[in-house]
């Protein structure tokens, strides 16, 4: 399909119909699997918009499976998702950051659906009470048992090259879906005034060279020597390259992620003492970001592999990631491995 101009605007529903030639398999099903994800977006968005007028924020006082607390909003997001990817009728079962195991869907229709989805319903929410922006970030997988079952673990488990569609939606001074079926990525703004997604950044290329990176200073002494030494040349580069790197860090994958990607940049979390297999996890959060990078021009490593070829042993997995411009990711990668004393 020809991205002009032309097609600036167009509301995402639209969008992803004239995009079903696309796939090989198109049949209406993944197009009516992703509508239904940007519907739950606009539900969670607008009460990220009136959290602070109602009773929504804070935590329950409950811990999840990855150790974290569940705030009021993980809760909502999370039960907003599911309801939806139940009822399109596409999605066979999904995996979530807030929940211990998989979710079968157990309707007729639900079970004869072809895809699973991996999803991170509500990322960075421990920003939610001071008004930075969070985000949802998810990855679609077609199953791999026989339809008219439930599906089983092995659905799950499989690398991120096999993904069929990812995106992630970052809620801040606007509200926009980002997603890639392997053509491209493309952004659309919800506008609030007819509350629709609408395309406003077709075919997003992220710049070679960046000017931004984005780490936790603060584990900076439980890093590898090697990325300590890429994060010092960061702050102190070689003054005959001329390059001038700015820190930026949020806490909030979605938003260090999205600004790199149009500015440029490199965001890592590498392993510490505390995480020695990282923190971040691979299935819902680095794979489908690894390849909407990966179409934009970018690379995603754990610092030994490409994050898209590692096989996932559990939903919950975790992994390092460094992730964003190519030319930062390759120093990285470099650094980590030549530098180590």
């Amino acid at each position: 399909m020809n991205m002009s101009k032309a097609y600036l605007g167009m509301p995402l529903n639209e969008f992803i119909i004239r995009c079903q030639a696309d796939f090989d398999y198109a049949t209406g099903e993944l197009s009516r699997l992703l509508s239904h994800i940007g519907i739950a977006a606009k539900i969670v968005n607008r009460e990220v918009n009136k959290a602070g007028l109602v009773d929504i924020l804070g935590d329950i006082g409950i811990i999840n499976t990855q150790g974290e607390h569940q705030q009021k909003l993980d809760v909502f997001a999370d039960s907003q998702f599911i309801q939806a990817l139940r009822a399109c009728g596409e999605v066979c079962g999904i995996a979530s950051e807030e929940n211990n195991e998989i979710i079968s869907f157990d309707n007729d229709l639900s079970r004869d659906g072809k895809y699973i989805v991996c999803i991170d319903p509500l990322d960075g929410s421990s920003n939610i009470d001071v008004n930075v922006s969070i985000g949802t970030i998810f990855s679609v997988y077609k199953r791999i048992s026989t339809r008219g079952q439930k599906p089983n673990i092995d659905d799950f488990l499989q690398p991120g090259t096999a993904q069929v569609a990812a995106g992630y939606i970052i809620y801040g001074s606007s509200t926009m879906m980002v997603y890639t079926t392997g053509s491209g990525v493309h952004g659309f703004t919800l506008d609030p005034s007819i509350g629709e997604f609408c395309l406003s950044h077709s075919k997003i290329k992220i710049p070679a060279d960046g000017s931004i990176y984005s780490v936790n200073d603060g584990n900076y002494h439980s890093f590898a020597k090697g990325v300590q030494h890429f994060i010092d040349y960061c702050r102190f580069p070689d003054p005959v390259s001329k390059i001038n790197l700015t820190a930026r860090y949020t806490g909030s994958l979605v938003a260090d992620f999205h600004r790199n990607m149009l500015r440029g940049g490199i965001f890592l979390y590498p392993a510490t003492d505390k995480n020695i297999n990282g923190k971040l996890r691979l299935m819902y959060e680095c794979n489908p970001l690894a390849w909407i990078v990966e179409e934009a021009g970018g690379l995603a490593n754990n610092g030994n592999i490409r994050i898209m070829e590692i096989k996932p042993t559990s939903i919950h997995q975790r992994t390092p990631l460094f992730i964003g411009s190519q030319s930062l990711v390759e120093k990285a990668i470099y650094f980590l491995h030549n530098k180590q004393s």
